[in-house]
């Protein structure tokens, strides 16, 4: 179960990523396209690893499918951001949160032919989990629209292919090397942002003062190192858990909304100016219920 350890881990610096690309997302970057440009174009540094971790060039099927894989990434984060920038991310996030566990789990029973499959104990672990997401992101009188679910569902879709080729990626390449080639495959899919005019001129025209741009830049790269840290250690989890249980990755995507909140109320109650979060009894409650359904599917994990 070192996987389930490496995944909490994962979500606990993906909270903090989140709560910075939501604030580069509606401030300095508030373009999607542009802003999944740049982290896909980041992805490139992982070359500088090459010297220390190895690197090996494997058959053209495998070289096609880490690049594949990388083109989903790319993709499925720029729908979430799409979603993100255009609708409350109170509906975005509880959508795709629930829709990808059961797109993974589909894509893997489909691909594997029904060969990998949780138990019954699991699946209701499984459950726990997609339950406790849906409670710690719903809100009161929460209506979602048609585009919004669309966007929601279509990024999720695009994220567990990711997943699923990414651990099938795993299980033919060394860990190492696989990440680096699904890497180049996300790069070369963010140059592609570049046949856009709107996303060449935010990316090369400077339409701030220099010291602006160095502060954006100090935060952006700050986040990346966060965020690619965090991205690691999912892969990681991907890499070293049973085939049917990348499903229950995603699904633990809970846990980092049980993060999110924490780290929103104390941001709430120390810089109010800065975020504001609702904070009153009722919702604790229903987020304290939440966060035990997650403990809840997490000990039937670690249990059984």
């Amino acid at each position: 179960m070192f996987w389930l350890t490496i995944t909490i881990l994962s979500y606990f610096l993906l909270a903090i990523s989140f709560l910075v690309d939501k604030y580069l997302l509606v401030g300095p970057i508030h373009n999607p396209k542009t802003y999944t440009f740049y982290i896909g174009a980041a992805g490139i540094l992982v070359l500088a690893l090459i010297p220390f971790v190895g690197f090996s060039i494997p058959s053209a099927e495998q070289i096609i499918l880490a690049l594949s894989c990388g083109f989903f990434f790319v993709f499925g984060l720029f729908w979430l951001y799409r979603a993100l920038h255009r609708f409350e991310a109170s509906r975005v996030i509880p959508a795709t949160g629930a829709v990808m566990p059961i797109f993974s789990a589909l894509l893997i029973f489909i691909i594997s032919r029904g060969e990998e499959t949780l138990s019954f104990p699991e699946y209701s672990a499984f459950a726990l989990l997609i339950l406790g997401s849906l409670m710690i992101t719903g809100q009161k009188s929460q209506k979602i629209s048609t585009k919004c679910f669309f966007a929601s569902c279509l990024a999720a879709l695009l994220l567990s292919l990711y997943f699923v080729m990414a651990k099938y990626v795993y299980l033919s390449q060394p860990f190492w090397s696989g990440l680096i080639w699904i890497r180049i495959g996300g790069f070369l899919t963010a140059l592609g942002f570049l046949l856009s005019a709107e996303v060449r001129r935010q990316v090369f025209t400077k339409r701030t003062s220099p010291q602006k741009q160095k502060k954006t830049a100090i935060v952006f790269f700050g986040n990346q190192a966060v965020g690619a840290s965090g991205n690691l250690l999912q892969s990681w989890a991907v890499a070293l858990a049973p085939l049917a249980y990348v499903a229950v990755i995603n699904a633990l995507s809970g846990v980092q909304y049980a993060f999110l909140f924490i780290f929103s109320v104390i941001i709430s109650l120390k810089f109010p100016a800065i975020l504001r979060e609702d904070v009153s009894r009722g919702i604790i409650i229903k987020k304290i219920i939440a966060i035990v359904l997650i403990g809840g599917g997490l000990a039937l994990f670690t249990l059984k």
